[in-house]
């Protein structure tokens, strides 16, 4: 094939692809636009998930309409006017490229109207072909409206995800710039329901009870720090609040969201030691630093940044977030209880953080794998594959366990337990997970799962990405024994919950459940009803680091003995170490040198 010259509407298209991805690309290049313009109050309306509609208002200083035509040209913009003004870059948007794109794979309508003006004026751009300039009445600021988005590229629209994903996408942006913006008052409605408003009255933390819910709000803390040239200010979560995942992680640079790992890997060794493994935090933190000293001329969507000094900024986050989590949060300890040694049943104290893994303990790593140490391989069970629940036939090839005798706890996470033939050191949330899952399938498979109404239903607030989850998930809840109902914009009210977890704090029951839908993209209902169940389970049974009453230890333990298959968790990990009294022997020398 012979070189030649793309068209111009094939060059459009491809140069396109790397600015708008998907609907939140459009909604993002157009609010950014719109803070650039010094909008007070931002208005987004989308329709089926952005595919069909997205329209974007703002109260800014509008386009003049002599300006109209270049403004959707491509590579034109106020914001530079030379290669060295990308290295004193103050405004968020500044490559010139963003309404061109969208107007490339879109119907796009842009209306404005300066101060200064006695009307508006109006442009249409499709599919790259553009209109005459048109004048209308308008208020001052501008409106774009973009419509039928990849119309013309049915290969992109194809490669669209689920409507619950890109709305959440969107949801998720715009809850981030809420938080960079609280002067601004955003507003974002779905079809006719409206799904986040913020009051712009340039409370953060009242932005974060609106978003999250006031509990979390009243329980985040405040990062104010400042040191050569750099200003970090914000919110972080205590170790106490936290999230399976790294989505309620954002940072802000001078303005801008940015995705950045080192800086993510920075918060989070501000945590070290202070976090379960697996476990992230919420944050909101905004970074403020001499625009010479950063590079967001990066990538096309200006969501990765570099730094001149990356140790020097990183470090800054690092003792930062580490000085507010300090100040704020009290070293943790678990509370006194009666000596394990003085006959009784009771905890072990420790002074020891729990983690997942064993913290504290001093099980060696060839005990865990099943190996004695004078090495013999000693027989292992037949265990199913981590992260799949056993087969049945699994599950009858598992012998039940033998009658037990409780020592105590140790670390507030493992249970200590004696038997004929051993020690048995016992995983208090893995076994908790077995017991609670075969009670709901019991129940399940007799089609009567008890529910317990609560005397005062419970309004649990979420952000508006984690609503629509839970909009979607409603009826698998109902499946299971839940009762709750759309109770206002982004709240919920839980009215009832399975008589089996009759202990839990419902709201806080409620917001576990719906993290673990968001780690998921596909829908719980294709999946079959045991591996629901499981997750519900593994979401509602005690956690590693809780303190249990000599009581409740033992209720554990004879639950776990009664159980058909006690000791893998329903997800297939191991709830105990069996450590025999041969392999004791071995390790006490009573049988002879290693």
């Amino acid at each position: 094939m012979s070189i030649h010259l793309l068209a111009p509407e094939v060059a459009s298209q491809i140069a396109a692809g790397e600015v708008v991805e998907r609907p939140a690309s459009v909604v993002k290049e157009l609010v950014e636009n719109a803070l650039d313009a010094g909008a007070k109050t931002i208005s987004v309306s989308i329709q089926e998930a952005g595919r069909r509609l997205i329209e974007i208002a703002d109260d800014g200083g509008g386009i003049p309409a002599a300006e109209l035509l270049l403004a959707v040209e491509r590579h034109a913009t106020s914001k530079l006017r030379t290669a060295s003004d990308l290295f004193h870059i103050q405004t968020l948007g500044f490559r010139g490229e963003a309404l061109a794109s969208i107007g490339s794979v879109s119907r796009l309508t842009v209306t404005s109207r300066v101060k200064s003006a006695d009307a508006g004026a109006r442009i249409r751009v499709e599919g790259g072909i553009t209109g005459k300039i048109e004048q209308v009445g308008a208020p001052v600021g501008t409106t774009v409206r973009v419509e039928d988005l990849f119309y013309n590229v049915p290969a992109r629209l194809k490669f669209l995800k689920q409507d619950l994903t890109e709305r959440r996408a969107i949801d998720g942006f715009l809850t981030r710039y809420a938080l960079a913006y609280p002067e601004v008052r955003f507003r974002l409605t779905d079809g006719s329901v409206p799904t986040l408003q913020t009051p712009g009255d340039g409370d953060r933390r009242a932005i974060l009870a609106t978003l999250y819910g006031v509990e979390v709000a009243r329980q985040m803390l405040e990062v104010l720090s400042e040191e050569d040239g750099c200003r970090l200010t914000g919110y972080i979560s205590p170790a106490s609040l936290t999230r399976s995942n790294r989505k309620e992680i954002t940072f802000f640079i001078n303005g801008r969201w940015v995705s950045d790992t080192p800086l993510t890997q920075a918060l989070l060794q501000a945590y070290h030691t202070l976090l379960m493994v697996g476990r992230y935090p919420l944050t909101a933190l905004f970074l403020e630093i001499d625009p010479e000293e950063v590079d967001v001329n990066v990538h096309p969507a200006k969501a990765q940044v570099r730094f001149k000094s990356q140790d020097r900024v990183f470090s800054f986050v690092q003792r930062s977030a580490r000085r507010a989590l300090l100040a704020y949060s009290p070293v943790a300890s678990l509370p006194s209880t009666q000596n394990l040694w003085g006959g009784n049943q009771s905890s072990v104290n420790s002074n020891q953080p729990a983690t997942s893994g064993g913290a504290g303990s001093s099980v060696g790593l060839e005990w865990a794998l099943g190996h004695d140490l004078g090495g013999e391989q000693a027989p292992v069970e037949q265990t199913p594959v981590i992260g799949q629940p056993p087969s049945f036939e699994q599950q009858a090839s598992i012998p039940n366990l033998p009658i037990l005798r409780l020592v105590g706890q140790i670390g507030a996470t493992y249970l200590i337990a004696e038997g004929p033939d051993g020690l048995y050191l016992i995983d208090q949330h893995a076994a908790h997970e077995r017991v609670l899952f075969e009670k709901l399938m019991i129940q399940h498979s007799q089609k009567n799962i008890p529910a317990q109404t609560l005397l005062t239903p419970q309004v649990v607030q979420v952000s508006p990405a984690s609503a629509k989850v839970l909009e979607e998930q409603l009826p698998i809840l109902q499946h299971f024994g839940f009762t709750v109902e759309a109770f206002g914009p982004n709240a919920f009210q839980v009215r009832a919950i399975p008589t089996l977890f009759s202990d839990t704090d419902p709201a806080a029951a409620l917001r576990a459940l719906v993290e673990d839908f968001e780690e998921d993209e596909s829908p719980l209902r294709n999946e079959i009803e045991a591996k629901i169940a499981a997750r519900v389970c593994k979401r509602m049974a005690v956690k590693a680091g809780k303190a249990l009453s000599p009581e409740e230890q033992r209720a554990l333990l004879t639950d776990l003995e009664n159980c058909d298959s006690p000791r893998t968790c329903p997800h297939g990990r191991p709830t105990m170490i069996h450590l025999s009294v041969d392999l004791l022997e071995r390790q006490f020398g009573r049988k002879g040198a290693r």
